[in-house]
């Protein structure tokens, strides 16, 4: 069995000063991959080549790292096939994004695209994928990758939980808390504004008032005025709908202005970056998160445990104690469904063509109860995501780790 061929571009196009050449960019291999490439060459066995896409630098950087220690840690094939594997930096840009999923296609011949980290990049993503008939597994939260169910995103499939059901999740633990009045804090990005409407029509369902709402950019270093705005309004808790080190910046502000009420983030902060970032300071903060960033805490009877538990063990084996993320774990996710369902693929058409992405495609939309770290997925034409609430547990931050609520 020979390694996988890992290429791994420069994490900062934009920044060409001291780069080397392209030419020797595609030398930038793991484990002899000049010498895998030859021998490939002669083997019986197909070769899946995989484009993956994340936000290595910027403002998402805290997802897009661990999501490439993850790859690296893919096994050498993928459903039985021999595998490519070639990893572009998107910076968290969108534009970015696009460029590297079209050379990915055009150059590489992908069959399959893997990415981004975020909402905004995949979305641009998906653009470039869907009209070019190649799959895409994408590690961005929103759903507005996948709906609606038309035209570019037939071809697009996203792993985190939709914001409904992280949000229906995040609402029966207000109410058993006895929260009344909310006050929101969303990011202006696709991610915050499916988080928000989310929100909006379920607490409206639940007799949750939203007592202040406030925008924030990913990139702002002040949160000066939504902390000011949220005391103001005197909420039980402010819901707070960003990700990475941006969500922090929000809730250091209220805590800093002495709010004392409950504070919910999103799974889009589950890193050891925002943990390291808040310190002590983030203790009590509540998330619906994927099982995984609790595996050890699961019950034996969760489904999830046992791939959480295998994840985690190797992943922090290899980076150390506490570094998971699920952000990674959603990077380990994009493997369990491509391992599952390539084998169907590949049953009806040869890697490299139309017909076996097309192929790919089909068989990821028809997955059925593939369990992976992050959830049970049951994927169908009108469901590209596939989660249930096997995928969401309730998690509160304490004394710098994650504590399964129970």
């Amino acid at each position: 069995m020979f390694p996988k061929t890992f290429i791994a571009y420069p994490t900062n196009p934009g920044k060409p000063a001291g780069a080397a050449p392209r030419s020797e960019w595609k030398k930038t291999l793991l484990s002899c991959a000049t010498a895998v490439a030859l021998l490939g060459t002669t083997s019986a066995n197909a070769e899946i080549t995989v484009g993956v896409i994340l936000s290595l630098t910027g403002p998402a950087a805290s997802l897009g790292k661990p999501a490439e220690n993850t790859v690296k840690l893919w096994p050498d094939t993928i459903g039985g096939e021999k595998a490519r594997v070639i990893v572009l930096n998107d910076n968290s840009d969108p534009t970015e994004a696009a460029k590297q999923a079209a050379k990915l296609i055009t150059e590489e011949k992908v069959d399959v695209l893997v990415g981004s980290s975020i909402t905004p990049p995949s979305i641009a993503i998906v653009e470039v994928a869907g009209r070019n008939g190649t799959p895409l597994v994408s590690l961005g939260g929103g759903n507005a990758i996948i709906e609606p169910q038309e035209g570019p995103r037939t071809w697009a499939f996203k792993i985190p939980a939709p914001e409904a059901l992280s949000v229906q999740r995040t609402i029966q633990d207000m109410k058993a808390r006895q929260v009344k009045k909310v006050g929101v804090i969303a990011v202006t990005t696709g991610y915050g504004d499916g988080f928000l409407n989310a929100f909006q029509k379920q607490a409206q369902a639940e007799g949750i008032e939203i007592t202040a709402t406030a925008r924030i950019g990913a990139q702002d270093i002040s949160a000066t005025t939504q902390a000011v705005q949220m005391i103001s309004a005197k909420p039980d808790a402010v819901y707070i709908f960003s990700f990475g080190t941006p969500g922090a910046t929000p809730q250091m502000e209220l805590l800093k202005r002495g709010y004392k009420g409950i504070i919910y983030q999103t799974h889009g902060v589950a890193n050891a970056d925002y943990l390291r970032l808040g310190g002590a300071a983030l203790n009590g903060t509540l998330l619906a998160v994927a099982p995984v960033l609790v595996a050890e805490q699961l019950p034996d009877d969760n489904p999830t445990k046992k791939p959480g538990l295998e994840y985690v063990t190797k992943y922090e084996g290899k980076y150390g104690p506490g570094t998971r993320s699920l952000f990674g774990s959603t990077a380990w996710t994009a493997y369990n469904m491509l391992d599952a369902t390539i084998p169907a693929a590949a049953q009806k058409a040869k890697p490299g063509t139309a017909e076996f992405r097309s192929a790919l495609r089909d068989a990821l939309e028809g997955m059925k109860e593939v369990v992976s770290p992050e959830g049970v997925f049951n994927m169908s034409p009108d469901n590209h995501n596939g989660l249930d609430a096997r995928g969401q547990v309730m998690v509160k931050v304490e004394d710098g780790k994650w504590k399964l609520e129970q």
